[in-house]
């Protein structure tokens, strides 16, 4: 198997709607070292996390977390060493649209 580390994915989204942070490409793995979160306005803001196995609907039975509060101008690292196979989705979530960023960093195998 070839290893990859490498930046994931990475996300600002736009919206208060879901937003796929990394998708695992097919014929591979991923393990998900770490996802940052960084607030990049002066207003606080929650985020959802959702680790979508096969990419199942995203819901509080997946999360990994749910209207966390981020203060304004700060940022949170989550070292989590997610385990995760081909078609599975990380989803993220900002409560105002264009204040969050999320960054995955980990590996591939291939």
């Amino acid at each position: 198997m070839a290893t990859a580390y490498k930046i994931l994915g990475q996300s600002a989204p736009d919206t208060t709607a879901n937003a796929n942070l990394y998708t695992v490409p097919a014929a591979t793995e991923a393990i998900v070292s770490t996802i940052v979160i960084c607030n990049t306005t002066g207003t606080a803001a929650a985020f959802r996390i959702f680790v979508r196995d096969a990419g199942a609907t995203a819901a509080a039975a997946n999360a990994v977390a749910f209207d966390a509060e981020l203060s304004a101008n700060s940022q949170v690292a989550f070292t989590l060493g997610l385990t995760l196979t081909a078609t599975d989705i990380i989803t993220v979530r900002s409560s105002v649209g264009d204040a969050l960023t999320f960054s995955a960093f980990g590996t591939e195998l291939t």
